[in-house]
């Protein structure tokens, strides 16, 4: 169930609150500002509702509490699509201000602790996303508690998308950005690996030529893909014709893959961290060797261009660059902490 919030917009009691809304932030700043920022850049009571892990009628209550006590209506309610009254939009830019405020001075404070506390904007590429990013962000808001995360997921596309938009402040991408507006240094080595499902003819063999591979029905990520390009750039390395490849369906996620896989309909390639608890479970896949081709990558961290990040996402950075090279050989990141490119 979702958390409701009182009447005077006080946050639920309880651990669950805890897990989704930084009670910090909700202390200092009057909670229905909140919500009213929210429903206003959505545009979408529902959305708005989604973000805050509140029932919609919630969220209208909010709303309709802050018209009240304002004696203005905020939104214009007569269409399909809601929209800004004039009020709305001068409440709008007091409202942004006063929560940039409140984001500094909880930073402020967390600083004279010697910790880190704010919201951090990040995106992340979907293989990142999922098999990746969860423990790296666990650990990191176990040694600060005050931070409260925000993450978007999508393809390496997107997630640059979102960078040159100033929508997020770091991202962790799979493939090359292609951007002149976005920096990237890599942050840990990836392995990407073909694999089929154990009933498939190929689990039975040692290894497999290349041009057996190009031949035969592959399932892959779709364009704007950071893993699509790097599997592209790897075989035609090797003298591959990507038009020659035989690509027997595109999707958009690594576990839509191995779902596709596993039902016998080609051969998927996936990061070696994508299939390494399946392997270790023994849940029906096997990886091939494939002569000729090995499909090695940097995972890479992504800013907009200028100056690096600073304070909480310099310092999310840091943490990420110290966890990969305290990882095994394979998987070290090349740059250190303090190198600059």
């Amino acid at each position: 169930m979702r958390p409701e919030w009182g009447e005077r917009g006080d946050p639920p009691a309880g651990p669950q609150s805890a897990a989704c809304f930084n009670q910090t932030v909700a202390s200092l700043e009057n909670f229905r500002l909140v919500v009213f920022r929210r429903v206003a850049e959505a545009l979408s009571f529902r959305k708005a509702a989604e973000e805050l892990y509140l029932t919609q009628p919630a969220v209208s209550q909010q709303i309709k509490a802050l018209e009240d006590d304002l004696g203005v209506q905020l939104f214009d309610r007569t269409g399909k699509h809601i929209a800004l009254t004039p009020a709305g939009q001068i409440l709008l830019t007091y409202a942004e201000r006063s929560g940039e405020w409140m984001v500094q001075a909880e930073r402020e404070i967390a600083s004279l602790e010697g910790s880190q506390a704010g919201k951090l904007s990040l995106g992340a590429s979907t293989t990142i996303a999922q098999y990746l990013l969860p423990r790296l962000l666990g650990e990191f808001c176990r040694r600060h508690p005050r931070v409260h995360p925000r993450l978007i997921s999508g393809n390496t596309e997107k997630i640059v998308a979102a960078l040159e938009q100033n929508k997020i402040v770091l991202g962790l991408i799979e493939g090359p950005a292609h951007n002149q507006y976005v920096k990237t240094e890599p942050f840990l080595r990836d392995e990407m690996v073909p694999i089929v499902a154990v009933e498939h003819p190929w689990s039975q063999r040692k290894t497999i030529s290349l041009e057996e591979l190009s031949r035969t029905p592959l399932v892959m990520r779709e364009h704007g893909s950071g893993s699509r390009r790097v599997i592209e750039m790897a075989m035609e390395r090797q003298g591959v014709r990507l038009g020659s490849l035989h690509i027997a369906m595109e999707l958009d996620s690594t576990e839509a893959i191995k779902s596709a896989v596993e039902a016998g309909l080609g051969v998927g390639i996936i990061s070696r961290c994508a299939i390494a608890a399946d392997l270790r479970l023994n849940r029906g896949f096997k990886v091939l060797r494939v002569d000729e081709l090995r499909i090695e990558r940097d995972l890479l961290l992504a800013y907009g261009a200028g100056p690096r990040p600073s304070g909480l996402a310099q310092e999310f950075r840091r943490f990420l660059i110290t966890q990969a090279a305290a990882q095994p050989p394979r998987a070290q990141a090349k740059a250190s902490p303090d190198k600059k490119r």
